[in-house]
């Protein structure tokens, strides 16, 4: 599959989901601290949220980064828009930004 049908997929994905988070392993087994950290505050704060992991799809986390213009992962999105990854996160969720953004 293209760079760029994967990121039709993505662009798809992110409007169907509410909240989708991209990271390397899934919600319930985190591969990376990063990627454990976003999904520690997601499942603490009890949002409901898609996981999916690039390191089991190479072709995805070349396609999230190309699609964003961002060169980490974890990357989460909200209502369609790219929030941001583990640093941007952490930082909203201890301002309260994040749950405004959820709301």
């Amino acid at each position: 599959m293209s760079i760029e049908t994967k990121k039709q997929a993505i662009a798809e994905e992110i409007l169907k989901h509410k909240v989708v988070l991209y990271m390397k392993g899934s919600k319930h087994a985190p591969q990376c601290g990063f990627s454990a950290q976003v999904a520690h505050i997601l499942n603490e704060a009890h949002i409901d949220y898609q996981d999916r992991d690039v390191l089991s799809d190479p072709e995805l986390r070349e396609a999230i980064k190309a699609y964003s213009d961002w060169p980490t992962i974890p990357q989460l999105y909200i209502n369609g828009e790219f929030i941001g990854g583990c640093d941007i996160v952490m930082e909203l969720a201890r301002t309260g930004e994040l749950q405004k953004h959820l709301a």
